[in-house]
């Protein structure tokens, strides 16, 4: 079984109070867009909030599960910790909600990737990651963020057993690497929207 885990808690503070997730892009929400993608790819999506008054934004949508940061204020630490102890997949992939651009065969790739690995994990080098549009497995994140001292996401990823996929890989399937597209304020997201207007590799 594969699952997804979404992380929505962010407090859009670069957003202008906005919530990132209902930023439009093609006419669908990047969250609708997001959904849509990870539902032919995995079996089951868990959306992680900060709070029950954000899981109710979510309430619309049947096929998914929202839950609460069990360890509020720990940043996507804490959304990560929250999301491995609900899914029921050994594999599951996690994503930031601001990517509106992910792309189903990367995915795929990085769960084939997985092997005998905690972490599958997309580098630009060794210092620049993607850990937020990676694939993990539960029962490590598991071990891990049940004790644990860092916040930090490099940190973590460093203490799991993991594959590192280069983007020379990536761009076999993703030219362009339009995937790792993050749009964290509006600007941002009119820039995009122009650059790609005419284009259908996004």
């Amino acid at each position: 079984m594969r699952s997804a885990v979404v992380l929505v808690g962010g407090m859009a503070r670069r957003a202008g109070g906005r919530e990132k997730y209902f930023f439009t892009f093609r006419g669908k929400t990047f969250i609708d867009t997001l959904l849509d993608t990870l539902r032919d790819v995995v079996d089951e999506i868990v959306v992680v909030a900060r709070d029950p008054d954000q899981c109710d934004r979510f309430s619309h949508i049947d096929d998914i599960r929202c839950i609460c940061d069990e360890r509020p204020g720990l940043g996507p630490i804490g959304g990560l910790h929250a999301g491995s102890h609900a899914v029921h997949g050994d594999l599951l992939f996690v994503a930031a909600c601001d990517m509106p651009c992910i792309s189903r065969e990367v995915i795929r790739l990085l769960f084939d990737f997985a092997d005998d690995y905690d972490a599958v994990i997309p580098c630009w080098n060794r210092d620049m990651l993607e850990p937020l549009h990676a694939v993990y497995r539960r029962t490590a994140l598991i071990e891990y963020l049940n004790e644990h001292d860092s916040l930090s996401l490099r940190t973590m990823v460093k203490n799991l057993n993991t594959r590192y996929v280069t983007m020379d890989e990536i761009r076999r399937l993703d030219p362009n690497l339009r995937t790792f597209t993050n749009i964290n304020k509006l600007e941002d997201l009119g820039e995009f929207t122009r650059v790609v207007s005419d284009r259908q590799d996004v």
